[in-house]
């Protein structure tokens, strides 16, 4: 691992674990055994860290979507692939993004490192809403209202359904944040409700 690595790793660590404004560079220098100097060699300043963390998550994510047939941004890209899938498989894949989301090292702390911030720093809590309620419901009132049009998918607003899709997932997703042992029992309750979701929402014959 890099000298680079490391910095962004401990920086995130310490983020996660103290909140990102009571964090300073010398402490991130620190717990990577180098002295401040040295680390200004390779980011500017903590936000120049903090932007550094980003780039990595949005590439592990990039990652996992590409391994899971997905672009997991762009609807449009991703309609053929939702449109097409059967029911087990679409339950796969949502238990894959969802053991994912829960057990990425990095985006665990990083969701942490948000929910500490979110009501003590205005950027951090845009942004926490915009990763974790904004974009998330966009992307699927997106995909939906596509699959709404091709009768993939029957139904009235895409909005709507797209709260209903993602609002228990990601209910799940904090509980197992909070309480490790409801992880079979939050599994159980995603499988439950994605097929109940199909049967409702489900345009085929």
């Amino acid at each position: 691992m890099t000298t680079k690595q490391r910095i962004l790793d401990e920086a995130l660590t310490l983020f996660s674990e103290k909140g990102y404004s009571a964090v300073y560079v010398g402490d991130i220098a620190t717990a990577v055994g180098i002295k401040p100097p040295s680390l200004y060699k390779h980011f500017k300043s903590k936000q120049d860290i903090f932007n550094g963390i980003l780039e990595v998550l949005a590439q592990g994510y990039s990652k996992q979507t590409t391994e899971l047939f997905l672009n997991g941004i762009n609807a449009d890209k991703d309609v053929e692939f939702f449109s097409a899938i059967a029911e087990d498989e679409l339950l796969k894949t949502g238990k894959e993004l969802f053991l994912y989301m829960l057990h990425d090292d990095k985006v665990k702390k990083f969701r942490k490192l948000l929910t500490l911030e979110q009501f003590h720093h205005s950027e951090l809590s845009e942004l926490y809403t915009k990763q974790y309620i904004d974009e998330p419901l966009s992307y699927q009132a997106a995909l939906f209202s596509i699959m709404l049009t091709n009768g993939t998918l029957k139904g009235q607003s895409p909005d709507i359904m797209a709260l209903h899709f993602y609002a228990p997932i990601y209910l799940m997703l904090t509980l197992c944040d909070r309480d490790e042992s409801r992880e079979k029992e939050a599994l159980q309750l995603i499988e439950r409700h994605i097929q109940q979701f199909s049967k409702i929402y489900s345009g085929r014959e």
